[in-house]
């Protein structure tokens, strides 16, 4: 069943009109035990069909173990936004909502390779020497939360070493009970730091330096 109307349909194959290259949708499903799994599905299926530069593939979360570890995937429903390379880009939990248009945002940025970043950001992501795993907890509903999202997956595409996690927090619970989610969005990076909303590009590099430096603290 389609996700989208036409409407919609019409409005996302213009947003997609000029993707530059090739960007493969990769999603992670296991339909009986999946809450949003399937519309998640339909959903990308909807996407995928109105440009031929965009390509889907979906495996088995308990049976494809292979692909599972190879991505790292961690809990479902996942998406990987794939280029040239794996960025590591995230999405887990349907992209609904607000986050519909950073998935197409996400999907843009990809297809041209560029993150849009100052230069001075990508000199700086450039000099990273440890692993920095950014999540970006955040709701359908939540006007700032994409802005917070690209942010971080714009870092993610700039350096090898920064993963960025988009995390729909009413889906995952046990995660919203772990790191305190009482307002969106929020930033966890490398489970010892994070910081509430959607801060301008800087200031969020700032934290990722101070994570990756080792000086760690709860703000």
């Amino acid at each position: 069943m389609p996700m989208l109307s036409e409407a919609d349909k019409l409005e996302v194959q213009k947003r997609l009109a000029d993707l530059k290259g090739q960007v493969r949708l990769v999603m992670f499903t296991q339909e009986l035990e999946c809450q949003y799994c399937r519309e998640t599905r339909e959903l990308l299926e909807d996407v995928a069909s109105l440009s031929d530069k965009i390509s889907l593939e979906v495996y088995n979360f308990v049976l494809d173990e292979e692909e599972v570890k190879r991505y790292g995937v961690d809990k479902i429903p996942a998406i990987v936004v794939e280029g040239e390379r794996d960025y590591g880009i995230r999405f887990y939990g349907i992209p609904a909502g607000y986050e519909f248009a950073a998935l197409l945002e996400d999907i843009r940025m990809v297809s041209s390779g560029e993150s849009g970043l100052s230069q001075e950001a990508k000199d700086t992501l450039g000099g990273l020497s440890s692993l920095v795993h950014i999540q970006v907890f955040v709701t359908p509903t939540c006007p700032h939360c994409p802005r917070a999202g690209i942010t971080a997956h714009k870092m993610a595409l700039e350096s090898e070493l920064v993963r960025a996690d988009v995390v729909e927090a009413t889906e995952f619970p046990h995660l919203a009970n772990r790191y305190g989610i009482y307002a969106v969005p929020k930033v966890v990076i490398n489970e010892t730091t994070s910081f509430e909303g959607a801060l301008p590009e800087h200031y969020f590099l700032q934290y990722v330096l101070k994570v990756a430096s080792g000086w760690r603290w709860w703000p």
